[in-house]
C-alpha cells in the first residue's frame, strides 16, 4: 500500500481522555475514532490488525475441531427468561423492544440462544460432542467505559460452546480449549497466564481467565514465575496429553486479586513469586447443565434415558486483544507490533520523494516485498524525514527500510528493526532477503 493512497489520520497530540498507552497510540496512529462513549469506528489500520487477530483465533479454533457459525446480535428476551438470566444479568445488558412490543436485547453473550438452537436439532448422544463458535460484535452497557477498546461497550468476541453427554466428556472439551488458548496467544507474541477465576454471571464451578502481563493491567496478578516462562504446548492430539498440559499449568499458583490466597502465595520460593498487573484476554467456563436443564436441552443417552447436555463456553476478546498487545509491546515512540499481527510487514521510507534514484529504488523494494508476501507500506509522501520517521515508529511496523540519495550513492539502504531499534546498512536486495528471512 502506498501511503499517498491510504487513509491514515495520524494525530500529533494525544487526546486528553486517553490515559493508557493503547488508547493513546490507537487514537494517535489513526487506528480508531471514538463515535460515542465506549463505541469506536475501526479505521483501516486498526481494522487490519483486528482481522489478523481474528484469523489467528479462527485457525486455532478450527484446529481443535470447533465449527464456525454466526448468531444474531439482537436476541429474544424469551431465551434469557427461560434460563432466569434476563433479570439476573444486570444493567450491563441493553434491553429493547421492537415496534410490536416484543422484548429483545443486544446480546452480551450467547449461552441461552445457542442452547435453544441446540435443542431444536440434537436428540441423541450419538451426535455428540459438538463444539460451535462464532466471532461477533457484542454489547455490554458498561457504567464507566474507559481505556479505549480495553473497556468499551461494543466489542468483537469469539465465543465457543461445547455440548457433551457427561461431565467427563465435557472436561475433554474444556481441556481442548485450554490448550488452544495457550497456542492462540503465543502466535500473537503474547505470554498468557491461565488463572482460576470466578464464574460470575455465566455460572458453573470451573473457570479460567487468561491474562497477559502489562503494567497498566486492571487486575493484580500473583503467580509462580515458571508459568510465564513455559513455552506454548503446540499440537497436542490426545485427551491424555491435553489433560497433562492442564495439570502442569494449574499445578502452579496463579490468581488475580479476587481469588488470591496470600498465605499460599507466601509459601512459594521467594525467587518464584511474581506479582504484576494483568489484562484479561480470554475466559473459559464449564457449567454443566446450568442452561440445558431449565431449557430442557436433553439427549437420549446409551441407557435410553434422557440426559441434560453438559455445556461449556469459551470467550476470546478479539478487539480487546488489539489494546492488550499494545499495552504489552510499546515504547515512548509508539507501538511495536509482533510480526503475526502487524498491519503491514515493513515500511519503506523515501527520504527524497521526486529524486529519480530514490524513487526507483523504493519502487523496486515495494514490488519485490509485495511479491514476497510481506505487504509493505510505502511512505511516498512529500514530507520531512523527521515526520516520516516519527509516523513509522508510531504505527509500529516490525521493519523499516530507509532509502535516501546519500545511501544509494554507496549502494545501501538502512534497515531498522522496530523492536530493538537496531539499524543496519545493506544493499536493497540484502534488505529484502533479511526481512523475508525474518518472516519465515
Amino acid at each position: 500500500m502506498r501511503l499517498s493512497q491510504y487513509f491514515l489520520p495520524v494525530l500529533k497530540e494525544t487526546p486528553a481522555d486517553a490515559t493508557i498507552a493503547s488508547h493513546r497510540f490507537m487514537l494517535r496512529a489513526g487506528m480508531v475514532k471514538q463515535d460515542s462513549a465506549g463505541i469506536y469506528i475501526w479505521l483501516p489500520l486498526g481494522y487490519k490488525v483486528l482481522r489478523k487477530i481474528e484469523q489467528i483465533v479462527r485457525e486455532e479454533q478450527n484446529k481443535i475441531g470447533a465449527v464456525e457459525m454466526l448468531m444474531p446480535t439482537i436476541q429474544s428476551a424469551n431465551h434469557w427468561k427461560e434460563t432466569g438470566r434476563y433479570d439476573a444479568y444486570g444493567p450491563e445488558m441493553l434491553r429493547i423492544t421492537d415496534r410490536g412490543d416484543r422484548e429483545l436485547l443486544y446480546g452480551p453473550t450467547n449461552e441461552d440462544m445457542i442452547t435453544d438452537m441446540f435443542r431444536s436439532y440434537v436428540r441423541s448422544y450419538k451426535d455428540l460432542p459438538q463444539n460451535l463458535y462464532h466471532i461477533q460484535w457484542k454489547f455490554r452497557d458498561e457504567r464507566r467505559p474507559r481505556f479505549g477498546v480495553m473497556r468499551g461497550r461494543e466489542f468483537l468476541m469469539k465465543d465457543a460452546y461445547s455440548f457433551d453427554i457427561s461431565p467427563e466428556a465435557a472436561r475433554v472439551s474444556y481441556n481442548k480449549h485450554f490448550v488452544a488458548y495457550l497456542n492462540t496467544y503465543a502466535r500473537m507474541g503474547l505470554k498468557a497466564v491461565p488463572m482460576r477465576a470466578d464464574t460470575g454471571p455465566i455460572g458453573g464451578d470451573l473457570s479460567h481467565e487468561f491474562l497477559i502481563l502489562a503494567e497498566t493491567g486492571e487486575s493484580e496478578v500473583f503467580c509462580h514465575k515458571d508459568l510465564v516462562d513455559m513455552p506454548p504446548p503446540g499440537v497436542v492430539d490426545t485427551d491424555a496429553g491435553r489433560q497433562a498440559v492442564f495439570d502442569e499449568r494449574t499445578a502452579l499458583y496463579a490468581a488475580t486479586d479476587e481469588m488470591h490466597d496470600a498465605e499460599a502465595f507466601a509459601k512459594l520460593p521467594a525467587d518464584k513469586q511474581l506479582s504484576a498487573r494483568g489484562i484479561e484476554v480470554g475466559h473459559i467456563f464449564y457449567f454443566g447443565d446450568k442452561y440445558s436443564k431449565p431449557m430442557n436441552a436433553v439427549v437420549a443417552g446409551p441407557d435410553g434415558k434422557d440426559h441434560p447436555v453438559m455445556m461449556g463456553s469459551y470467550g476470546v476478546g478479539v478487539s480487546r486483544l488489539v489494546g492488550g498487545i499494545i499495552e504489552a509491546s510499546h515504547d515512548d515512540d509508539g507501538i511495536i507490533w509482533p510480526k503475526a499481527v502487524a498491519p503491514f510487514g515493513a515500511g519503506i521510507i523515501n527520504l527524497k520523494t521526486g529524486d529519480e534514484a530514490a524513487d526507483a529504488a523504493c519502487e523496486d523494494l515495494y514490488a519485490k516485498l509485495t511479491a514476497a508476501g510481506i505487504d509493505p507500506l510505502y511512505d511516498d509522501k512529500d514530507d520531512r524525514g523527521g515526520q516520516k520517521f516519527a509516523r513509522m515508529d508510531l504505527i509500529g511496523l516490525p521493519y523499516q527500510i530507509v532509502v535516501g540519495p546519500r545511501g544509494l550513492k554507496n549502494g545501501v539502504v538502512e534497515v531498522k528493526t522496530r523492536a530493538t531499534g537496531e539499524k543496519q546498512e545493506m544493499t536493497p536486495d540484502a534488505a529484502i532477503a533479511f526481512i523475508m528471512a525474518e518472516f519465515e
